[in-house]
């Protein structure tokens, strides 16, 4: 793994699996030296190219409505993109290439307030018309840690949590003098909230014409066996993002790659699948917004 790009690339993948990882464990799971690990990590987060941040999982919040939000526009997007950035129950809008111009997710606590905030997107000057995809299942999402629990957390707990989505790989003792615990207890607290499934600690990858990649979303129908497709989205590396909905597709994947040679290979791959009946596709042009620090 000589290739600075091969390691980065590499390196952001461990970052999205866990946050946290040491420097040790990346090194031994990469089979490199610990050093070059810990100077590449430190320059991909100076640069801006990755971030590591702490989200509280959407069920914990009572986010239980999760949708996908295309927008055609009938003019220029920017001040339409403005409007789905201000507005709190996003946590992603993207300028798009294809069919759509816009592409938003929105996270809100019943289908009664994803109507209004449907309202509001098709409200926005310059909004032609918006087309609405539901998830039933999130198959796979960095940010996505699946709280099924019944747990609570008090006000030491909403602080560390408030300084993991500043900083997701702040140390124990940083965070200790900022909140007056011990680095001990800061740690066992941390920790606790990890094993419950309340946050999840992982990288936001810069993309589009910043990034140093580029991201593809899929709209994939399906047949009625495609437990092979399924497992596919889940399991393959360029694959970011993908869930299940209900809507003009059956499931959503967001590929990743760093050419648009290597982004058509994962579609071609995914088109190769006896359970596809049919794909659309659209890039992202320029992520406008990817924010899931959500307050508790």
């Amino acid at each position: 793994m000589k290739d600075p790009q091969n390691i980065d690339t590499a390196i952001i993948r461990a970052l999205q699996v866990d946050g946290r990882a040491s420097f040790l464990d990346i090194a031994r799971d990469l089979n490199a030296p610990r050093a070059t690990i810990a100077t590449r990590v430190q320059q991909l987060l100076d640069s801006g190219t990755v971030r590591v941040i702490a989200a509280v999982d959407p069920s914990f919040l009572g986010q239980r409505v999760i949708a996908h939000v295309s927008v055609v526009a009938e003019g220029p997007v920017r001040a339409i993109a403005e409007g789905l950035v201000r507005d709190s129950d996003t946590v992603l809008v993207s300028a798009v290439g294809g069919d759509h111009d816009l592409i938003a997710e929105v996270r809100v606590t019943s289908h009664e307030e994803l109507h209004r905030t449907l309202a509001n997107v098709r409200g926005l000057p310059g909004v032609a018309k918006i087309d609405t995809l539901v998830y039933t299942s999130v198959l796979k999402g960095f940010f996505i840690s699946k709280y099924t629990g019944d747990a609570s957390i008090d006000a030491m707990d909403t602080r560390l949590i408030a300084l993991l989505q500043a900083d997701g790989r702040a140390s124990y003792r940083q965070m200790a003098a900022e909140v007056g615990l011990s680095a001990t207890a800061v740690r066992v607290r941390v920790q606790r909230l990890l094993d419950l499934r309340i946050i999840k600690i992982s990288a936001v990858e810069a993309r589009g014409a910043h990034g140093r990649q580029l991201s593809m979303g899929v709209g994939l129908n399906l047949n009625g066996g495609h437990g092979e497709v399924l497992e596919q989205l889940r399991n393959s590396k360029d694959v970011e993002f993908a869930a299940e909905t209900v809507g003009r597709f059956d499931a959503v994947a967001t590929l990743v790659g760093r050419s648009p040679a290597a982004l058509l290979d994962s579609l071609e791959d995914l088109r190769a699948l006896p359970g596809i009946k049919r794909t659309a596709s659209w890039s992202h042009l320029e992520v406008l917004k990817e924010d899931y620090a959500r307050r508790v």
